[in-house]
């Protein structure tokens, strides 16, 4: 854990002249406040930083003065500044007349509150997740939404609508249409990109599995990290996607995390792996259970199936969101679990053999997610299986170790469906979040505000005109 005074003493080590606090707003988006290292001192971790959080898009609250306070264990040098800048995350707290309190809408806040319910439930004192992080690297991106023109294009050398260009400078080495997975140089044109990200990551404290080219050949990516504690990754998971987007815009290029950027092409998703530890000991182990899965393992996966829809209001949080859970390109469409079964929406890893290693992805999730809150509504989601003992097997979600998109249609409509829409996700939370207020984890009026929002948000998106509208009705 770093101090004040380690903080003083990396800005004198590494010249630092600016001071940048990265907060995080509702959707997921940092936002940021930059002070001369001259105006750094003490009582920055004990008042904070003033800021007004009505454009943060919270539900307002008496009075929108907040404070942020900065947490000196994530200070780091940003290595895109051009000014030697030193940059934290923290929390944010409301003014109180005598002290502080930590707001309870804000991201950071709520993750630290479920961590602290579960340790309080006495189930676990550590939820260890490890996300992968699929996103397309593009060479061009642009887009149009006016009453008189819907459109969007994008591009990238290495797609293979560009094999016919005949300009004098076409390669040839285009990657096939759904064929990039492990593709290899030079058809890879991101590798060298992808490895400088990573040591960019590796440098922010952010431990790499490994990276590799993706399914999607018009430059689909992905970059795998280790596991670490919930509240931690979810601050790792936006310095991953602020140090893939800079890192690609400094070379001229662009990095997307939407969940279906392409259509006909596979889609980003973020899938998350997860297990419960307490006293050092991984509590989601059995030797002689399904796939060696414990009882309470197989209890949080309950949780997670009963819930998914109200889930997926929080872990697919966009209208695109559900453009990529279509069959056909290894992304979940039902709900159920299974040993090695990418179809499943929760797959069981076979390599992870090891008792501390023994844990499952739930594969639904994308990058659109604010991380603090989706991390947090799947922990609660799987603390109230545990809690009552929800099985999934009694439930019929499981396990299913077989190929889901090849059942018959008679077959595929004996098991459950994720929701196809935002629409319906979001009616799901309403009617579905009692998991979620549990021990004050997530405020009801942050529930109520984000129906409002993202209702809003589709209700928008609902009325403006597509492109394919125009294919199909145009000339009726």
């Amino acid at each position: 854990m770093k101090t004040s005074e380690d903080v003083r003493k990396l800005c004198e080590e590494k010249q630092i002249r600016m001071i940048d606090f990265k907060m995080t707003d509702l959707n997921g988006r940092w936002r940021h406040v930059t002070i001369p290292v001259e105006r750094f001192d003490d009582d920055i971790f004990v008042y904070g930083i003033g800021f007004d959080g009505s454009n943060y898009g919270y539900a307002p609250i008496e009075k929108s003065d907040m404070v942020f306070i900065p947490d000196p264990d994530t200070a780091t040098v940003d290595p895109f500044a051009e000014i030697p800048t030193l940059t934290m995350c923290g929390n944010v707290c409301t003014i109180g007349e005598d002290e502080n309190r930590p707001f309870d809408q804000y991201p950071r806040n709520v993750a630290l509150k479920a961590v602290e319910y579960m340790k309080e439930e006495q189930i676990a004192d550590r939820m260890v997740i490890g996300p992968e992080f699929e996103f397309y690297l593009l060479d061009h991106v642009s887009y149009n939404v006016t009453p008189q023109k819907c459109s969007y294009s994008i591009d990238t050398r290495q797609a293979e609508w560009n094999s016919g260009i005949d300009n004098g400078q076409n390669s040839g080495y285009q990657v096939p249409y759904q064929g990039g997975y492990h593709a290899a140089a030079p058809q890879d044109v991101g590798y060298n990109l992808r490895s400088k990200m990573c040591m960019l990551l590796e440098d922010w404290g952010v431990k790499v599995k490994y990276h590799h080219h993706e399914v999607g050949g018009p430059g689909q990516m992905e970059i795998e990290v280790e596991l670490g504690d919930m509240v931690d990754m979810a601050d790792k998971t936006m310095i991953v996607k602020y140090v893939l987007k800079n890192a690609a815009a400094a070379e001229g290029r662009t990095v997307t995390f939407m969940p279906k950027p392409i259509y006909k092409e596979a889609g980003n998703g973020m899938h998350v792996h997860m297990l419960l530890m307490k006293d050092g000991a991984p509590i989601f182990y059995d030797k002689d259970g399904y796939s060696g899965l414990s009882h309470t393992a197989h209890y949080f996966i309950g949780g997670l199936l009963r819930h998914i829809a109200s889930l997926c209001a929080f872990t697919n949080p966009s209208t695109n969101s559900f453009k990529r859970l279509v069959p056909g390109y290894e992304a979940p469409v039902t709900i159920g679990y299974a040993t090695s079964n990418r179809s499943a929406v929760i797959r069981i890893p076979a390599y992870a053999k090891k008792p501390e290693a023994k844990r499952f992805e739930l594969r639904n999730p994308d990058a659109t997610a604010n991380p603090y809150y989706a991390y947090s509504a799947i922990l609660m989601a799987g603390l109230d299986g545990i809690r009552n003992k929800i099985d999934p097997r009694e439930h019929g979600w499981g396990p299913f170790d077989c190929n889901l998109y090849s059942l018959s249609p008679e077959e595929q409509k004996k098991i459950q469906s994720l929701p196809r829409s935002m629409g319906e996700a979001l009616d799901a939370l309403e009617n579905d979040h009692d998991y979620l207020t549990a021990g004050g984890v997530f405020p009801q009026r942050l529930i109520d505000i984000w129906l409002e929002r993202k209702r809003k948000e589709l209700q928008e998106i609902e009325q403006i005109p597509s492109p394919s509208e125009f294919k199909y009705y145009y000339d009726l």
